[in-house]
């Protein structure tokens, strides 16, 4: 390495060339960079589909999701299996494990569902495939006083013209049910012309068709033989002719039937502001765009609103402008963060060596870009935090060479020589820090669940980059200092330079230096107290002072209101009831206007209503303006004023005000069990004890009653004139379920063809009652006389969670101050074992939060020992002693003391955030520890007394330990004070890092010198009782000149102690998640 260095030192050139490479293929790199809101992650889920018309979600569960389950237990590399089972349709998802191709496990899937031998005969084709990573880039409704036929066909003809547009290829429209044929058949007509249901669907599939008969070849030409028969609307199928008669005359359709052309009976209807909607969500996979899609849709819209006057498009959401804004957010805060530590370096450092130092910053960049570009990595808010959790890193190291190479300058080396001696004397120092920082980053690729999918590019970002700091530091830095006028001092120093020469003279000469005698002379009180502050604040985090919870709560700028009334409720009374909720919404929305913006402004902007999946369900999704500018209106007293504006409507099963998560609901409880009446009985037991916890609100539970059902038992008669119950059912449902006949190609729509009673004659229990059924011989006999009704109540959806079936309760917190952590804690504590114990039958498992949390801190229990051994095996090589190893490990916990300081002090409670903050501290702190010790052997190589190696350690490490630290401090000061919403969820990180590295560069820099007298100590003491005669204090130590040491003793050693410091690690972790 040192022929390297002195290369690039010889031949200055050759670093310029290499910088200017990496300056601009790694601007070519971030060019060809795309943007997205958060980390594309691949896609581990496989859904299969299944569409079974006209069956109950019992039939679905028994003859379809079941037989699929079982198929799917052998299946390898399956975390778990979900399903749902609905009227006429069902899906099984499939959550494939971290670390196995789900493209392979698809293969798999489809192979074992083709093993299964028989499935329903009506159900169509399943559908399997992987879930696709699609983000939203940009949301439109199209809205005008026209009818919903129009404002569908604008709304396709605005999907033709934007697919046609390069780079979008995913379109989603909402708003409207799918077009269907109705062949509404008069029973009495019916009768009359001696037809049946049969005939008639037979009839029309034999008319509307298209097809070939064959050629004829002629000796001049080859002619194709076709019957173009195929009718798209309902008008030109009016006269199919359905049957002839004997006189010569003929039946037509119309004359037994009304046929229309109708959207179909299920409710899917949208609002903005009141009027009917259809909404386009322009979508983005993994390969495309964001903001360039974002840009060209809202160029677009802006285009139509111009040509068009009756129906306006309203932008509902602008990916580009959310993602922009949280963008430029961190870019301005990175560029705060950057001139601030340019600034500190210019005034700690002389300013032409603080310029080659924060060159680090740029090269490093461009260099990690060039990575990203290569592996894929994209511009997101993480990638973006990651690189301002590196400035301040990555001129740490960039400090400590120039600083070294200067004081070799100031003892009279030529600058070559003092770039040369100056770099390898701290080269394996840095190295080693270096290599541990990365190792305390990998964390990140081994963390389960959706967190550490998320931040696995964060470590990308960091990791790369501190690599290319590495190669700036050790072969660009030196030649730049060396061949430049960095180390020479033209004229005097500026007032601000001087005056912040004296403030450091002062810190160290009169506060630093007395302190550090102090800590040398009484080291175990030193060790003492720090140990103190430690237990105080494990203290003031049990006793509640600091909170904890799972995941913080993240402002948003938009809400949910969930509606669902009692099975069986029409949707006119849905729309009633939200049209109420949307009239208080207004005049909350009046109110605090009026009281927080003297009615110039108001925090609601629009309200999206939907209606459906359900008849009886209906949501309204409620947007508000920029948290940044909402002031004091906060997301939460919104959702409380319109709560109370509302009040308790009784004709609703249940109303739910929720603002979502990305990790899922705060309180989710799996309740599985195969026996039903201990299933309800658990639920509604459970949901009464979460109604008691004050802390929690919109109680609500899966378990959806279904509508009335009218069960059919066969009578004596149907038996006596041959009929089944299959016969009778058929009949039934060809009436009032109907009969499919065709499906029909309109444009990209598929139109089904439908046969079955007319609306007026299936809307009431009679309707069943008098429907004639034809017996073999041609009697036409009333059902009623054939069948006995029975009145039951059915289900709306069965859940399964690996083959049980389940029933989810959820809850939401009451305030944003609530710790997530201490309710689940409480609920897990307190109220499940009172449910298990009234219902044994019952089950129970995590979902939502609680489930990833678990997800987390399982994995960082297997991680975080592997990772603390190689950092342990690093500093063992770098220093060959395992005493020295573990100093610096013993100084890591004190982190906690900052950290848990910071979140007091900002007021935010400690999450799983925050301690992916403290994986990156860990690799900061070992970062500063390893210079220190690293100085300190120098200084007993050379041949100085113990204790005044130690002081002279302290006294000369003080600069640039506080520096490090005050750089990476100063590169996050402004992420912590960002009030905005798109900062939110880094503060945690962020106030980890730097409160912690705030307090642990005072420990690093007292309590280091302490542990290092006590080690001595401990070490004298065994040596001079192995040897049986006194030694000196620098006898023991591992840079004594002419000490012998072995690596291999000194790896078991180390791993003797590093059991132990890691059980140390595990129960703190197992503490953890008590509170977190």
């Amino acid at each position: 390495m040192r022929s390297i260095v002195n290369y690039f030192l010889k031949n200055p050139v050759a670093g310029n060339l290499l910088m200017i490479f990496l300056f601009i293929v790694g601007i070519i790199g971030l060019l060809s960079l795309k943007s997205t809101f958060f980390p594309e992650t691949p896609s581990r889920i496989i859904v299969i589909q299944s569409i079974f018309p006209g069956s109950s979600p019992e039939e679905m569960e028994e003859g379809v999701i079941t037989k699929i389950e079982e198929a799917l237990e052998g299946v390898t590399g399956v975390e778990r299996t979900t399903s749902v089972s609905s009227e006429n349709s069902g899906t099984v998802s499939i959550e494939v494990l971290k670390g196995y191709d789900t493209d392979l496990i698809l293969q798999d899937v489809k192979n074992a569902v083709d093993r299964i031998p028989t499935f329903p005969v009506s159900m169509e084709p399943l559908v399997i495939f992987k879930q696709e990573f699609l983000g939203r880039s940009f949301a439109f409704a199209l809205s005008g006083d026209v009818e919903l036929i129009t404002l569908k066909e604008y709304a396709r003809k605005v999907e033709d013209d934007l697919l046609a547009k390069d780079g979008i290829s995913k379109i989603l429209l909402n708003g409207f049910p799918e077009e269907e044929i109705e062949i509404s058949v008069r029973e009495k007509d019916l009768r009359s012309n001696d037809l049946t249901f049969d005939q008639v669907a037979l009839a029309i599939s034999n008319y509307n068709l298209e097809a070939t008969g064959g050629t004829i070849k002629t000796d001049r030409e080859e002619l194709n033989i076709r019957a173009r028969n195929k009718q798209y609307y309902a008008e030109e199928l009016r006269n199919v002719v359905i049957r002839s008669n004997q006189d010569g005359g003929v039946v037509k359709l119309h004359q037994v039937a009304d046929v229309e052309d109708q959207w179909q009976d299920v409710p899917s209807r949208t609002f903005i502001n009141g009027k009917p909607a259809v909404v386009v969500t322009v979508q983005n996979t993994i390969e495309e765009d964001m903001l360039t899609i974002a840009d060209d849709v809202l160029e677009y819209v802006n285009k139509f609103n111009a040509e068009n006057e009756v129906i306006q498009a309203t932008v509902i959401s602008n990916g580009a402008e959310t993602l922009n804004g949280r963008i430029n957010l961190l870019k301005e805060n990175g560029l705060i963060g950057f001139l601030i530590v340019l600034f500190l370096l210019g005034i700690f450092l002389h300013y032409r060596l603080a310029f080659w130092v924060a060159l680090a910053i740029p090269i490093s960049f461009a260099g990690m870009f060039i990575i990203s570009a290569l592996i894929g990595i994209t511009i997101n808010v993480i990638s973006l935090f990651g690189m301002i959790v590196v400035i301040g890193i990555l001129v740490d190291d960039g400090i400590v060479i120039a600083e070294n190479i200067y004081q070799k300058y100031e003892k009279g080396y030529p600058p070559m020589e003092a770039a040369l001696e100056g770099t390898m004397e701290v080269l394996p120092a840095v190295f080693s820090a270096i290599l541990t920082t990365v190792i305390a980053f990998c964390t990140f690729f081994m963390i389960e669940g959706r967190l550490g999918d998320i931040f696995r590019e964060l470590s990308i970002v960091v990791i790369f980059s501190l690599v290319f700091s590495l190669v700036e530091g050790a072969l660009i830095l030196p030649a730049h200092i060396a061949h430049s006028k960095a180390l020479k001092k033209d004229g005097k120093d500026n007032w601000l330079t001087i005056r912040f020469e004296k403030l450091m003279y002062l810190l160290r000469n009169v506060i630093y230096e007395p302190f550090l005698r102090w800590s040398i002379k009484y080291s175990f009180p030193i060790v003492g107290f720090v140990v103190a502050g430690l237990f105080i604040t494990f203290g003031a985090f049990q006793g509640g002072l600091i909170k904890g919870t799972f995941f913080p709560v993240i402002p948003r700028d938009q809400f949910n209101v969930d509606l669902k009334l009692p099975s069986g409720q029409r949707e006119d009374l849905t729309i009633k009831l939200l049209d109420s909720i949307e009239v208080a919404a207004n005049r909350v929305n009046q109110r605090l206007g009026d009281r927080y913006y003297d009615g110039e402004n108001s925090p609601i902007t629009f309200i999206e209503k939907n209606i459906g999946p359900l008849p009886n369900q209906g949501q309204l999704s409620i947007n508000l303006l920029k948290s940044e500018l909402r002031d004091s209106v906060t997301t939460r007293m919104v959702i409380n004023e319109l709560r109370r504006e509302v009040g308790q409507l009784y004709e609703a099963e249940s109303l739910t005000y929720g603002l979502g998560g990305f990790f899922g609901d705060p309180v989710s409880i799996s309740l599985l069990s195969a026996d039903k009446e201990s299933l309800e009985g658990a639920i509604e037991d459970l949901k009464s004890r979460l109604n008691a916890i004050p802390d929690l609100t919109d109680v609500a539970d899966s378990d959806v009653e279904g509508v009335r059902e009218i069960n059919l038992e066969m009578k004596d008669k149907a038996y006596n004139l041959g009929f089944t119950l299959r016969d009778i059912v058929g009949y039934v449902r060809q009436g009032f379920f109907g009969a499919e006949v065709q499906r029909i190609q309109r444009g990209v729509d598929e139109v089904r063809v439908w046969v079955r009673y007319k609306l007026d004659n299936r809307n009431d229990i009679s309707d069943l009652s008098e429907m004639r059924i034809r017996t073999g011989n041609g009697l036409s006999v009333p059902l009623e006389e054939l069948v006995e009704f029975k009145d039951s109540r059915g289900v709306v959806n069965i859940n399964h969670i690996d083959g049980s079936r389940e029933v989810r309760v959820t809850a939401d917190v009451a305030d944003d101050k609530v710790s997530v952590s201490e309710v689940n804690a409480l609920i897990q504590e307190d109220v499940l074992p009172k449910v298990l114990e009234a219902f044994p039958l019952v089950s129970v498992g995590f979902e939502g939060q609680q489930r990833e949390n678990a997800k987390t801190i399982s994995s960082m229990r297997t991680v975080m020992p592997i990772v603390l051994m190689l950092m342990f095996f690093v500093i063992i090589l770098t220093f060959n002693s395992w005493s020295q190893a573990l100093l610096v490990f013993a100084i890591l916990p004190f982190g906690f003391i900052g950290v848990g300081l910071g979140h007091y002090i900002i007021d935010i409670p400690i999450s799983l955030f925050s301690v992916l903050g403290v994986i990156a501290l860990i690799g900061i702190i070992v970062n500063d520890a390893l210079v220190f010790i690293t100085t300190f052997n120098g200084h007993i190589r050379a041949g100085m007394p113990f204790k005044e190696a130690v002081f002279q350690t302290g006294i000369s490490r003080f600069r640039p330990i506080l520096l490090t630290s005050i750089t990476t401090i100063a590169g996050l000061g402004p992420i912590i004070l960002e009030k905005s919403a798109q900062a939110q969820f880094l503060i945690p990180m962020a106030v980890a890092i730097a409160f912690g590295l705030m307090i642990v560069t005072f420990i690093i820099l007292l309590l280091t010198p302490s542990l290092l007298v006590i080690i001595n100590r401990i070490k004298r003491v065994s040596m001079g009782f192995w040897l049986g005669h006194p030694v000196s204090a620098e006898m023991v130590e591992p840079a004594y000149p002419g000490r012998k040491t072995n690596v291999v003793v000194n790896l078991i050693g180390g791993l003797i102690m590093l059991g132990g410091f890691i059980g140390l690690v595990l129960l703190a972790l197992q503490i953890a998640k008590l509170f977190i």
